[in-house]
Order: structure tokens, then sequence, then C-alpha cells
């Protein structure tokens, strides 16, 4: 059974940085295509970022140009790296691990993040 686990949230004022990390289990994490959702209070879930197999990655409109999605398959692990942070970004921030090959979607439990003064 696929695990993810996120870490790196927290508060951080605005115009700040922080790096979201997601560890994987699996023997063929390198096949899997990673994402990061996120969910506003009172809002839908929605894609922030994603990176496949081949290291391409797609971003939401709202993330360009701030946020960078990357892996390290030696490590298992996808990272989301988010700069210049703006209040409407606060959110849990939620990892997905999906497989096609091995019909497999693996959420995690999500992590907060809080951009407030």
């Amino acid at each position: 059974q696929v695990q993810v686990v996120e870490s790196g949230g927290g508060l951080v004022q605005p115009g700040g940085s922080l790096r979201l990390s997601c560890a994987a289990s699996g023997s063929i994490f390198r096949l899997y295509t990673m994402a990061w959702y996120r969910q506003p209070p009172g809002k839908q879930r929605e894609l922030v970022a994603a990176i496949n197999s081949g290291i391409s990655t797609n971003y939401a409109d709202s993330v360009k140009g701030r946020f960078t999605i990357s892996r390290d398959n030696a490590k298992n692990t996808v990272y989301l790296q988010m700069n210049s942070l703006k209040p409407e970004d606060t959110a849990v921030y939620y990892c997905n691990a999906h497989s096609d090959l091995v019909a497999m979607d693996v959420w995690g439990k999500g992590t907060l993040v809080t951009v407030s003064s």
C-alpha cells in the first residue's frame, strides 16, 4: 500500500516563502505522477501543480511564476517551493500520487499553510 506524507506547512507573512515536502513509499516512485492540491477554507480542492515521470510540469494560473514543483526520485520525495506568498494562498495543501500503470491514486492527510501578517 503506497502512502504519502506531507510536511513543511506553517504560518508565513505575505511575501514570504515556504517549501513543502511529500515523501512517498513504493519502489516505482519514479513512475508516479505527483501533484499538489490545495483546499482554501470554505472552498473546493484545486490543483496547484503536477509533475509527471518525464519531469513535465503544469501549474495553476494563480501560482505560475511563484511556485515550483520538483521531485527527487532517489529520495522518493516531491517538493513545492512557494515564493511571494499571498493571503489567498492560505489552504490545506495535499499531496497526490497517481499511476495508471498500477491503478493507483493516493492522497496524503494534508499540511496547513497560513499566509498572514
